[in-house]
């Protein structure tokens, strides 16, 4: 098996869910978000890169 470097982000919920979607409130809840300023860690992947363009004005990605 090769030994990949997997790049990870680290993604920061900056805004309150009042007022958001459902849609919106379980994208962000199946990141493993549930608390404004909550910091959760993540692998640079297709699937979690278009869960974070989904609701990209309630975040803030750092690599």
């Amino acid at each position: 098996m090769t030994d990949k470097k997997t790049n990870t982000i680290k993604i920061k919920l900056v805004k309150s869910l009042i007022g958001s979607s459902d849609k919106q409130r379980k994208v962000v809840r199946a990141l493993g978000l549930t608390k404004k300023d909550q910091v959760v860690e993540h692998s640079e992947s297709a699937t979690i890169m278009g869960m974070v363009n989904k609701v990209s004005h309630l975040l803030e990605v750092v690599k």
